[in-house]
């Protein structure tokens, strides 16, 4: 029997430019924009970022989120909210005085990075559980710092969405779910595959992630570039869910530029179909994650 697979669209990050794609949106027009189009065209979820609509580069600012979120909000789009949590925890080594943030660190304390959670409640967000390096930044994220942002989140009422980018990764989520400092019965875990320098984006990283996770968790996951396509099927064919979008890839295929990311999820639409799977709807995804309809309306109310 076929079962429904949610997919995800991360519509833009905080690396990619136009000038590497003029599809990437930047301004919170531009990205709400980018939301309903791959919604139309099979998302039940988007993952959001914003930026400076000026600069173009990654913003942490709680008015742009709250533009975006409207947007899609008054347009009476059902698709499920996910915004990121992932800025703020980027700290650049100076080899000269490595006890002091390099030039492009960028700190910021729990709430500061959650505030924009707690102001727009969407459904989901994500929670980097993971320090690492990860380009050429480390990405710090200690264990009490998820402990606090883990509380913050889930006070408000939104559902956290573990990023998991390499093996000892999955083994801290699951301490965090086994020691209640994610509570909730059905966790919400997503493989970040591809990434420099974590898991690679093969089937082999994927299974033994997959396999670490607890009984009852649901998991999603996703290869960044040209391994975008390729974990799209190892995902489904795995049991998992699936992630698409200009964070992730600028293109369609190669050499040619994605023209949006609505082409991006109609690849992956056809890829699950391929298979056998059926995609699932906003309110299939919501049944699955065990969100409630009625918390969904509540929060577009307001």
């Amino acid at each position: 029997m076929s079962r429904p697979v949610i997919i995800s669209c991360a519509v833009t990050g905080g690396a990619d430019t136009k000038e590497m794609n003029p599809a990437v949106p930047v301004t919170p027009e531009e990205i709400a924009e980018e939301v309903l189009s791959a919604h139309s065209a099979g998302a039940a979820v988007a993952h959001i970022h914003v930026r400076n609509p000026s600069t173009g580069k990654a913003s942490m600012k709680t008015s742009y989120y709250s533009e975006v979120v409207k947007r899609v909000r008054d347009a009476k789009c059902d698709v499920v909210i996910n915004l990121t949590t992932g800025p703020g925890a980027r700290f650049a080594v100076d080899t000269m005085s490595p006890l002091e943030p390099g030039p492009g660190s960028v700190m910021k304390t729990a709430e500061e990075r959650v505030a924009h959670v707690i102001e727009n409640k969407p459904d989901i967000c994500s929670l980097d559980v993971a320090t690492m390096n990860f380009g050429d930044r480390p990405m710090v994220n200690s264990p009490d710092m998820l402990a606090e942002m883990a509380q913050l989140i889930q006070s408000a009422g939104v559902k956290p969405e573990l990023e998991v980018f390499d093996v000892g990764h999955v083994s801290l989520a699951n301490h965090l779910v086994k020691t209640g400092i994610i509570s909730d019965s059905k966790p919400l875990y997503q493989l970040c595959l591809g990434i420099p320098w974590g898991a690679p984006a093969s089937p082999e990283s994927m299974t033994l992630m997959r396999n670490m996770l607890p009984k009852d968790a649901i998991w999603a996951s996703f290869g960044i570039s040209r391994f975008e396509f390729p974990m799209v099927a190892t995902a489904t064919v795995l049991g998992g869910h699936v992630r698409v979008g200009l964070e992730d890839n600028l293109y369609i295929s190669r050499g040619k530029l994605a023209s949006g990311n609505a082409q991006l999820v109609e690849r992956a639409v056809k890829i699950i179909q391929s298979i056998g799977e059926n995609v699932a709807s906003p309110s299939q995804a919501r049944e699955i994650f065990g969100l409630t309809e009625e918390n969904n309306t509540s929060k577009a109310a307001e």
